[in-house]
């Protein structure tokens, strides 16, 4: 079985299932497990690297509105590796190749190579997608044992939370504009022992009006910026202290203001949610006497 990913989170799906050694190729952004690094880049963004976030922002929505891609796929690379399967998702034109140019690629293949789409939304359908990728690579058993894995290391969180009332969250996908997370994140501050104001389990993240969360006062704020490293969002968090209101939040005024790494946890529909789980978890325990930023 020779499998390309491109996607970071099927890329530690597939190290995670004890199939590294098969894969060929990967995504520019695949940086997890370490040794996934070693293994061919296929794809490379098209957007100009450090740009600020709200340039970002513009030419993300600019490029969507015309249907255009936001990355471009190494097609000599592909034909030469002639993989069996290649891991993608037609949910989100922001995180990967886009599907019809994947589909397009593949169609030139012969023989050609089966394309399997991850795109959960939920808790729920992220732990199918271990299923999905073990069933394809034909290690249904290993997929079986990676999901109990997974469900024993959340319940063990929930076990801790439950007895406390939940915090009021707000938690940002991104700061310039405001985002508030979405799909599986709110089930993640949930399970976490919060309530997030502002995203629905299940729905897209979305654009967030400063208002609401003023109006919210939330007494924890959780940034993990999609893509960035906490080096990164740092970089940004004096656009927050700017926004009217923020001193008076009672996050801010509690010293509950906490940075992650969203380009390696929350991001990313893989195993390691049970590790931004139990981080999250650990930063809203109500015995948490952290101040200023916890990064």
């Amino acid at each position: 079985m020779r499998i390309v990913s491109l996607l970071p989170s099927a890329t530690e799906i597939v190290y995670a299932l004890g199939l590294g050694e098969q894969l060929v190729a990967r995504s520019h952004e695949c940086d997890y497990p370490p040794e996934a690094e070693s293994v061919p880049v296929i794809t490379y963004s098209l957007i100009p690297p450090d740009l600020p976030s709200h340039e970002i922002d513009r030419m993300v929505s600019e490029t969507l509105m015309t249907h255009a891609t936001l990355y471009g796929l190494n097609l000599d690379l592909l034909r030469a590796l002639e993989p069996d399967l290649l891991i993608t998702q037609a949910l989100c034109d922001v995180c990967a190749v886009s599907f019809n140019s994947v589909q397009a690629a593949v169609a030139t293949l012969s023989p050609r190579t089966r394309v399997l789409s991850l795109e959960p939304t939920t808790l729920q359908g992220v732990m199918e997608t271990f299923q999905m990728v073990a069933d394809a690579a034909g290690v249904p058993e290993r997929g079986r044992r990676l999901i109990a894995e997974f469900q024993a290391r959340m319940e063990r969180v929930c076990q801790h939370t439950r007895p406390h009332p939940p915090v009021r969250v707000t938690f940002l996908e991104w700061i310039d504009p405001p985002f508030a997370c979405g799909h599986w994140t709110p089930e993640l501050v949930q399970l976490a022992g919060g309530i997030d104001g502002h995203g629905k389990a299940g729905q897209p993240s979305r654009r967030l009006e400063w208002q609401e969360v003023l109006d919210w006062q939330p007494e924890a704020i959780v940034i993990a910026c999609c893509g960035f490293t906490v080096e990164r969002t740092l970089r940004d968090v004096p656009i927050l202290e700017q926004l009217p209101g923020w001193d008076s939040l009672p996050a801010v005024r509690q010293g509950k203001v906490f940075i992650a790494d969203g380009n390696a946890y929350f991001s990313r529909p893989s195993p390691r949610l049970a590790d931004s789980l139990e981080w999250l978890a650990e930063q809203l325990a109500p015995c948490n006497e952290a101040a200023g930023l916890s990064v």
